[in-house]
């Protein structure tokens, strides 16, 4: 009994050590993001992907053009990863209130779910996501900041059955 105890103790220090962001984090600027401004026309994104033990496992580059129609939002992201594979992702947002929006693409189950509050957004959805292994159903926690005008801060916790697989990073600049 002592022994499960003991257990339970450390796994709980260990997830106490792992810190995310929060809905009720303080805003950190004055800056206010709009997906359908920040989207709008070309975007580029730099990124890379590091397991739950922070070594990088994949890099890529993310080429978008997004489109606004009034209430719809059309992203198709082309990745090249740094291997020379290829994907591409089209979501397709729909803003359902002044901060909130959901969102489908290919392999999302269900609907993902956003809310923008200030510089910031978090979008959550579960995806079966391909691989250089084949597909896996993993959930997703991204957060987005506006770093400036053009500039866009997104990490992204990547789990399986709660367990965080890793965490992806990226830069994304407004062309």
């Amino acid at each position: 009994m002592i022994r499960i105890l003991i257990t339970f103790a450390l796994l709980l220090t260990l997830a106490a050590c792992s810190g995310r962001p929060g809905p009720k984090d303080a805003v950190l600027s004055d800056r206010q993001l709009n997906l359908e401004e920040f989207f709008e026309g070309r975007t580029i994104a730099h990124g890379q992907f590091q397991d739950r033990f922070g070594t990088v496992q994949r890099r890529f580059v993310v080429e978008i053009e997004g489109t606004w129609d009034g209430s719809n939002l059309r992203l198709v992201e082309d990745f090249t990863y740094d291997d020379g594979e290829t994907e591409q992702r089209i979501w397709t947002l729909k803003k359902t209130g002044e901060d909130s929006w959901t969102g489908t693409a290919p392999g999302v189950l269900g609907e993902a779910k956003g809310v923008e509050r200030g510089d910031s957004f978090n979008w959550a959805y579960r995806i079966d996501l391909p691989g250089r292994k084949g597909t896996m159903r993993v959930d997703f926690d991204d957060w987005m900041w506006l770093m400036t005008d053009d500039r866009l801060l997104n990490r992204a916790y990547v789990s399986r059955f709660g367990v965080t697989l890793g965490e992806a990073i990226i830069m994304f600049e407004k062309l």
